[in-house]
């Protein structure tokens, strides 16, 4: 094992200095508000940059490169799919999010159909975010739970306990600078993180080129001719995830949902200050997720030569070699990279959730009497809690067989169609009333749980299938609902 005491240092020093950093850019928050979009408003280059470090999570880092290991580039395809529904947002959803003063993505929904619209659209959101994260947080603790097994810390543990030190350490030191620096800790250490991850994933590429025993260029001879590289997939096949036509129009359905109706997302883009800012900030980080993702693609099809196309699990073919085959001082570098990567993702679901909890259900049923200073201290309280449940969830995927960046995907696609559709009727349909709404979101739901358990359509196109039944669930069933009677406000009718 490669990892040595300077590695170690490495490590424990950017940890500190990236919680100090955050403290610091943090500075001293004044309300929830201030605490969850910032009353400064943040440039839109260090949002765009947030953005991709927030989506990346510790899936990019460990899982894509076991994707190409496993099987090539296709998919690259979903980044094309990605930037196309980043634009589709930027002209149709951001304008709604920058009229008023709204703080979540769901108060939109409030405005335009009602309070149980928006509180349902919160819950699922706090669920789905629950569970997803909990994957990405478990993802990260693969290599550290390597480290601490290769160090024999705990010689007598069982695996499933060193995972969970692992996770439990990871999601502590992020806790304290997001419990400490509100949004704008979270926002500007991952604008470092992602430099860092950035940085580990070219370190790597030029690592492994030096270590290969052939060329470069008959490296890539080789795996061309392997179809490694293989990039677009024409075929027409709904089982298969990395088709171009899955990838793009999937990606892209996928991305609408993930980048215009999740809390994770949205809370970065209303802290720019402008719609056009937002519109910059997003767009931009769709052509950076699509470079990074051909990095992180090349890293694995770099090591299916390194490791002989050895038979390996593939979330642990980059940990692997991070830990067993990096110079002493290089490895706690990529390995920090890989602690940005998780921390940034982590940072920013705990700080979505407690926003989405505080002002769309806290504040509107028991804070309306609250002062500023009181909904702050409510508002930490509740980040606290959402740390101890994401690590929790954590917890549930340690004996997973399934790649994580795949499983993670799946988990948000149970609920991104219904979420998407409903916020697509309230642009797109005017006539649509709150109870047509809720069901065709009830619906969207209900019908992606039946077709992922029941059918082996591929996990890209569940968003865009969530979408279509929902939006024609709640046309049919508006079609039989009574308008509101005159005088009578149906949105604050419930």
């Amino acid at each position: 094992m490669n990892f040595s005491y300077l590695d170690i240092a490495i490590v424990i020093i950017y940890l500190a200095g990236v919680t100090a950093y955050g403290i610091i850019k943090g500075g001293r928050q004044s309300s929830a508000r201030d605490y969850f979009i910032s009353d400064k408003a943040i440039p839109w280059w260090a949002v765009c940059f947030a953005i991709v470090a927030t989506e990346t999570s510790a899936l990019t880092f460990i899982s894509v490169p076991g994707v190409a290991y496993a099987g090539n580039l296709n998919f690259l395809q979903i980044a094309i799919g990605y930037i196309l529904g980043r634009i589709a947002v930027s002209y149709l959803l951001l304008p709604k999010y920058h009229e008023g003063e709204l703080l979540t993505a769901y108060a939109y929904l409030g405005k335009r159909f009602g309070a149980t619209t928006k509180n349902f659209a919160s819950a699922v959101f706090m669920i789905t975010r629950v569970f997803a994260d909990g994957v990405r947080l478990y993802a990260t603790a693969i290599p550290l739970a390597l480290l601490l097994k290769g160090w024999d810390l705990f010689p007598n543990a069982a695996d499933w306990k060193i995972y969970s030190y692992s996770i439990i350490i990871i999601a502590v030191i992020t806790l304290a600078y997001t419990y400490l620096g509100g949004v704008r800790a979270v926002i500007w250490t991952d604008v470092i993180q992602m430099f860092i991850y950035i940085g580990g994933g070219i370190l790597a590429v030029y690592i492994l080129s030096s270590n290969l025993t052939v060329p470069l260029s008959e490296t890539i001879s080789q795996l061309s001719a392997k179809g490694k590289l293989n990039f677009f997939d024409f075929s027409i096949d709904f089982t298969k995830p990395y088709t171009l036509l899955a990838s793009v129009i999937g990606g892209g359905f996928l991305s609408m949902a993930s980048h215009g109706t999740d809390q994770l997302i949205v809370q970065r883009l209303l802290t720019t200050g402008s719609l056009k800012s937002s519109k910059k900030a997003l767009i931009t980080s769709g052509v950076i997720v699509f470079f990074q993702f051909a990095l992180f693609l090349f890293i694995g099809s770099l090591l299916y030569i390194f490791f002989n196309a050895q038979t390996m699990k593939a979330d642990e073919v980059f940990p692997t070699f991070i830990i067993k085959y990096m110079p002493t001082g290089v490895s706690g570098f990529i390995i920090a990279g890989l602690l940005a990567a998780a921390m940034s993702t982590l940072s920013g679901s705990i700080s979505a959730l407690s926003s989405t909890l505080v002002e769309d259900i806290y504040k509107p049923y028991f804070g309306k009497e609250k002062t500023p200073q009181q909904l702050l201290k409510v508002s930490k309280l509740i980040a606290l809690i959402w740390c101890g449940i994401l690590i929790l969830s954590a917890f549930l995927f340690m004996n997973s067989s399934q790649s994580v960046v795949v499983l993670g995907l799946s988990i948000a696609s149970f609920t991104y169609g219904g979420l998407l559709g409903t916020f697509l009727l309230g642009i797109l349909f005017r006539n649509i009333k709150q109870v047509s709404a809720i069901i065709g979101f009830a619906f969207g739901i209900l019908g992606m749980i039946l077709i992922i358990y029941y059918t082996k359509i591929a996990w890209t196109w569940y968003t865009i299938i969530g979408v279509i039944i929902s939006i024609v669930t709640a046309n049919v069933i508006n079609l039989f609902v009574p308008s509101p009677k005159p005088g009578i406000s149906e949105k604050h009718s419930d």
